[in-house]
């Protein structure tokens, strides 16, 4: 009898700020990072406490359990625990199947793709199905719109008028889009499924946010571009939600949280944000369902595999 078992998979992130060169080591595979580099991301991570990604995540796998009744596990690209550790905790607990998702709903060969490379280029003796995009999932949708409709009324009612609102993700390199990454088709799609289920939110915005600093020209319109767009037509708030991030983590507790929101303040406007899926009831549904999903389909071709005689 096969044990089946879920893997999520994220980026991976460090607790605590003495961790962070480490950290920056693992993502850039040994390369040397410049010092200016690791003392900035070290400010950042000072100033918003700890990053709760790795928490947070595993939150998110103890609810998929809970609802599958099936065992789920974590799996990090860049931190602990790494990809290859929880393959081998999962050979060791007699794991036979896995369904394997990335915690990044919109395909990109600059996240989930690296992803994929890890993990099956970690042996492991055990079936895996990968997940490789998941963006346009109703459940997902659902839950990203049920934080809109809730966070947005309460933002226009405090700000005392009709608040645009901006939807953002992840930036990656121009280059990916060009060689066909279907990246940002899929974003924009996100982006436009959860606006359709808010009715009254009218014209919305899209940018993405946390441009890198090499690789050349990166994805935009950027955010800060967007908000001084915004406050040129007379707008003195925004409401924006990342729809590229399924919790909260460093790109969205100091890139928006903190750089955005002084950004529009310097512009005499306020941002306002939704809060984060995390462990929403909606999310964890949503995961589960693309598991059963492929679990259901993984029993029907096995069951059409067997010779007539032996399918009862």
């Amino acid at each position: 009898m096969s044990k089946d078992a879920v893997l999520l998979i994220a980026h991976g992130s460090p607790e605590r700020v003495e961790d962070i060169p480490e950290f920056l080591q693992n993502i850039s595979r040994g390369r040397p990072m410049q010092e200016a580099v690791v003392r900035e991301v070290q400010h950042r991570y000072s100033l918003i406490g700890r990053s709760p990604l790795t928490r947070i995540t595993r939150q998110q796998a103890e609810g998929v359990s809970r609802e599958l009744g099936t065992p789920a596990y974590v799996g990090m690209r860049n931190w602990h625990p790494f990809i290859a550790d929880t393959l081998q905790q999962m050979a060791a607990d007699g794991v036979r199947r896995a369904v394997a998702i990335c915690l990044a709903p919109h395909n990109s060969q600059t996240s989930v793709g690296l992803y994929k490379d890890v993990l099956f280029g970690t042996p492991a003796p055990f079936a895996i199905d990968f997940v490789s995009e998941w963006h346009d999932h109703p459940l997902l949708i659902q839950a990203f719109a049920e934080k809109l409709r809730a966070g947005w009324a309460q933002a226009c009612a405090q700000h005392g008028s009709h608040l645009p609102v901006l939807f953002t993700a992840h930036s990656v390199p121009q280059r990916t889009i060009v060689e066909g990454d279907p990246y940002e088709a899929q974003t924009r799609e996100t982006a436009a499924l959860v606006a359709a289920q808010v009715p009254g939110i009218g014209a919305w915005r899209f940018a993405f946010q946390s441009q890198g600093m090499s690789g050349g020209e990166w994805l935009g319109p950027t955010v800060e571009d967007t908000i001084t767009s915004l406050r040129a037509s007379g707008h003195t708030g925004v409401f924006v939600q990342p729809i590229g991030f399924v919790c909260d983590h460093v790109e969205i507790l100091f890139d928006i949280d903190i750089l955005f929101q002084q950004y529009a303040g310097e512009r005499g406007m306020k941002l306002y944000r939704a809060e984060s899926l995390n462990d929403s009831p909606l999310f964890i549904r949503a995961v589960a369902d693309l598991v059963q999903a492929r679990l259901n389909a993984a029993a029907t071709d096995c069951k059409n595999a067997l010779p007539a005689e032996k399918i009862s």
